[in-house]
């Protein structure tokens, strides 16, 4: 019988560095950064992400990123900020959800801050998880799920060789109680070796 997987043991880099974007685990302290860029765009964030109503002070985003940071080091799950390298602001979130050890399985979710959308910091920040997913952590799968009405988000997984492999009707409640079909993108070592080729 294989060897029972121990998630926590399984070493992970602090830092993903790319040419313009750091993508590392949240860290007590990020709050403030957290809670500015929900405030600046909540009316931007809803209907696609629900979790925006919870940031109602910056307290609460920072009760979130030490909840964040504590997830990561048990690797329950992967959350991951992203931090533009030539400024130190914070630009968004990331990281590697729904986790399957066994598999293993990770699915990526994402999303910027209303003024940094439009500038390629989130392609460059997923290339960088990706990579780390198939390179470091052996994935055999890796997927993005992506709300049909979502057009720039579900344009970053083809960008970077993802397959739509399929939509679910009718699978998700967006915030507004809309029912909206998912998109459901993923890539195999196949498919990522070639991406990089």
């Amino acid at each position: 019988m294989a060897e029972a997987v121990r998630p926590v043991l399984r070493d992970v880099p602090d830092e993903l560095v790319g040419p313009r974007v750091i993508v590392r685990p949240y860290r007590p302290g990020d709050g403030q950064q957290l809670w500015e860029a929900v405030e600046e765009s909540r009316e931007h964030l809803l209907p696609w992400l629900p979790w925006g109503d919870t940031h109602k002070s910056p307290v609460d985003s920072e009760e979130f990123v030490r909840k964040m940071h504590a997830r990561w080091y048990l690797r329950e799950d992967m959350p991951y900020s992203i931090w533009s390298r030539a400024t130190g602001r914070y630009l968004g979130g990331t990281g590697l959800h729904r986790i399957d050890w066994e598999v293993p399985s990770f699915e990526i979710g994402y999303w910027l801050r209303k003024s940094a959308v439009g500038r390629g910091y989130m392609t460059e920040a997923v290339r960088l998880l990706v990579a780390m997913a198939f390179d470091t952590l052996s994935a055999n799968r890796v997927h993005i799920q992506v709300a049909a009405g979502n057009h720039k988000s579900a344009a970053i997984p083809p960008r970077l060789g993802f397959i739509l492999e399929s939509t679910q009707k009718n699978a998700k409640r967006v915030t507004t109680g809309e029912l909206v079909d998912m998109k459901i993108f993923a890539m195999t070592p196949a498919e990522y070796r070639q991406a990089i080729e």
